[in-house]
């Protein structure tokens, strides 16, 4: 499981092509909202979980999937981007793990995510 403590994996940028990384593991009713990467890593929003992919080794053929369900999030706090702020946050609390933090540089759809955890949570 990815170390969710580690900030350096969580600063993400919007690339859509990431979202490439997990056709296999969407179920047929799925569709993705949004993906975001680091260097090796990435982040991708479905409409009903978060799946971070953890590339690893020298070639990065190796990869650890996480999937978050939406129907596990008890909790959560968005923080949109300003006029010189261009960062957004992306806190959600999850029953059995507890906080796990995303920060994005850039253009975000964290909007239409918060929208997505709120038809979970309400």
């Amino acid at each position: 499981m990815i170390d969710f403590n580690n900030k350096g994996f969580f600063k993400l940028k919007q690339n859509p092509d990431f979202a490439e990384k997990v056709n296999d593991l969407l179920l047929d009713d799925e569709r993705i909202v949004d993906s975001y990467k680091t260097m090796r890593d990435g982040v991708v929003f479905t409409n009903k979980r978060i799946i971070a992919v953890n590339v690893q080794g020298i070639t990065g053929s190796k990869k650890d999937f996480t999937s978050l369900p939406y129907k596990n999030i008890v909790a959560y706090s968005i923080e949109t981007s300003g006029t010189f702020d261009l960062d957004s946050e992306l806190e959600i609390y999850f029953s059995a793990i507890g906080k796990v933090k995303f920060e994005f540089t850039g253009k975000s759809s964290m909007l239409e995510i918060s929208k997505i955890i709120s038809s979970y949570l309400l």
